[in-house]
């Protein structure tokens, strides 16, 4: 969270696919194919992008936006087979379809154009997400269709990439413009403040670990001992 100026600013990172913002983008294949933090990976990903875009990025933050207006993942799923090379996985598709019903092709023009879209059209039957929708579980969380968080949520979480907001845009919605307002420091307000961050070295870390080793050693000799006088008092009597 920082301290001093950084004080009570969250930055959300992930270096993992780190680049130069002016180096050309390359295909997933020159790569790894699968990419993003599971529960965070946009449909795209998931029926064989070739690319890397700024609209998964936004899909994963509207992941991360839905999950602090619900207290739980959106598109939480079983895991077993997240070391697979192969991007397609049904389960999650599955867990996403779910939530936000199954995409029309009329709101995702170029979904016919995925390396994976016949593997979609075998696995999945339309019919069974005919009443499934975002508004319908976010209302089940008490977030309401006609309110500015899920308006800006919705456009984040579009299942089009070609669609979906920027992330300047979604720095201008109205959502933003409400009360709480935004601040620089995220504690601005709380009555309950933030516990004082400690910062170790490596040294620092190995230091406390090596006392807290001796801690439980002593805590451990003392019970012993304790345990012991205990033995000997209940033979005397």
């Amino acid at each position: 969270m920082g301290e001093g100026p950084e004080r009570g600013r969250v930055k959300i990172a992930d270096m993992g696919f780190a680049r130069l913002f002016n180096a050309p983008l390359k295909p997933l294949a020159d790569l790894d194919p699968v990419v993003v933090t599971f529960w965070y990976r946009a449909p795209e990903l998931l029926l064989g992008a070739r690319h890397y875009t700024k609209a998964i990025d936004i899909w994963a933050i509207g992941c991360i936006f839905a999950e602090l207006l619900t207290s739980e993942p959106i598109f939480h799923c079983r895991q077993e087979d997240i070391k697979t090379s192969n991007p397609y996985h049904h389960d999650q598709l599955d867990r996403i379809f779910n939530v936000m019903g199954f995409p029309q092709e009329k709101d995702w023009e170029d979904i016919r154009k995925m390396p994976e879209h016949a593997t979609l059209v075998k696995d999945f039957k339309r019919s069974n997400y005919q009443n499934c929708s975002l508004s319908k579980y976010m209302d089940r969380h008490k977030i309401k269709p006609d309110s500015k968080a899920f308006s800006l949520l919705q456009r984040l979480l579009l299942m089009d990439p070609n669609r979906r907001i920027t992330s300047e845009q979604a720095m201008q919605d109205p959502y933003f413009t409400e009360d709480p307002l935004p601040t620089q420091d995220v504690f601005a307000g709380c009555p309950i403040p933030y516990p004082k961050r400690e910062f170790l070295t490596d040294d620092d870390q190995d230091d406390k670990s090596d006392s807290k080793a001796r801690q439980n050693q002593q805590q451990q000799q003392q019970q012993q001992q304790q345990q012991q006088q205990n033995n000997v008092t209940r033979f005397r009597y």
